[in-house]
C-alpha cells in the first residue's frame, strides 16, 4: 500500500520528470563530447552502445514497472530556503543527493555485477539532469511547482512543467540541435564546473527561485521565456559538462 500511495503522489509530483526528454538528451549529448576516449569506450561497452543521450530518458521510461518504486524519490529533494542540504538530510524523501553520491561511488568500486552497473549509469546519466532543473531542488509546499498552476501560451500547465519541457519544446529544437545551440564553454570553465559538487549544484538550483518564481499573473509567455530560458540553457549545459567529469572520474582513468 505505502510503494502505491507513493507512486501516486510521485506521479503528481513532478509529473516526477526533470528536463523532458529533449532537454536530457541535450544534456547526455554534451556529457559525451567531453568525455575522454577511455570513458567513452568503456561507457559504450556498457550500454550496449546506446548512446548517452538516449540512455539518459530510461529512469522516467521506467516509471511504469512496479519493479522500481524504490527509485521513486530519487529525482528531486526539498532545501527551504536559507537551508543548506545537509540542514534538511534527514528527510526520509527527496534522495537525489544521495544517490548520485551513492551511485557514483558504487560504480567507482567496480563490484557491481553487469545488470547493476548498466542500470546504475542510467540513472547517474538521467539524475545528474534532474539536479540542474531548478524545481527539482524544490521549496516545501508546492511540490516542486506542481501545485503552481500558470497558464503557458493560454494552455493549462504548472511551473513544474513550464520549466521541464515547454520553453525547451517551444523552441521547435531537436535535441542534437538544443545541444549545439547551447554553445561550448572554455577549458577554464570546464575546470571550474567539474571541480565543485554535487551538493554545489544543487544549491546553485536554489539560487534561481526568485526568478523561477517571478510568475506575475500566472499567464506565461514569451516574456517569462525570454527572460528566464537562459537559465535552462545554462543549465542544461553545466550539467552535461559535469556529467562527463563524473563519468571521466569513474571510467576514463588508468
Amino acid at each position: 500500500m505505502r510503494i502505491l500511495v507513493l507512486g501516486i503522489v510521485c506521479l503528481s509530483f513532478m509529473d516526477c520528470f526533470g528536463w523532458g526528454a529533449t532537454g536530457h538528451r541535450a544534456t547526455g549529448l554534451i556529457a559525451d563530447r567531453h568525455l575522454n576516449a577511455r570513458a567513452r569506450k568503456k561507457i559504450a561497452m556498457i550500454l550496449n552502445q546506446e548512446s548517452i543521450a538516449m540512455a539518459s530518458t530510461w529512469m522516467d521510461e521506467i516509471r511504469s514497472d512496479s519493479t522500481y518504486n524504490y527509485a521513486i524519490d530519487w529525482h528531486w529533494t526539498t532545501i527551504p530556503d536559507g537551508q543548506r542540504y545537509e540542514d534538511v538530510e534527514s528527510n526520509p524523501d527527496g534522495k537525489i543527493i544521495m544517490m548520485i553520491e551513492k551511485i557514483t561511488a558504487d560504480l567507482k568500486s567496480k563490484k557491481l555485477n553487469t545488470k547493476q552497473e548498466q542500470e546504475y549509469l542510467k540513472m547517474l546519466i538521467h539524475l545528474v539532469g534532474d539536479l540542474h532543473q531548478p524545481l527539482h531542488v524544490g521549496k516545501p509546499g508546492d511540490r516542486g511547482g506542481n501545485d503552481v498552476k500558470v497558464k503557458w501560451f493560454s494552455s493549462n500547465s504548472n511551473l513544474h512543467r513550464v520549466w521541464d519541457s515547454e520553453m525547451i519544446d517551444d523552441s521547435k529544437l531537436s535535441y542534437t540541435e538544443l545541444a549545439q545551440s547551447l554553445g561550448n564553454v572554455n577549458e577554464a570553465t570546464i575546470r571550474k564546473w567539474q571541480a565543485s559538487s554535487v551538493r554545489d549544484w544543487a544549491m546553485e538550483s536554489t539560487t534561481y527561485r526568485k526568478q523561477v518564481y517571478d510568475i506575475g499573473n500566472g499567464n506565461l509567455s514569451y516574456a517569462y521565456g525570454y527572460k528566464y530560458y537562459p537559465i535552462a540553457r545554462v543549465r542544461m549545459l553545466q550539467a552535461g559538462v559535469r556529467l562527463a567529469g563524473l563519468l571521466n572520474q569513474i571510467y576514463g582513468k588508468g
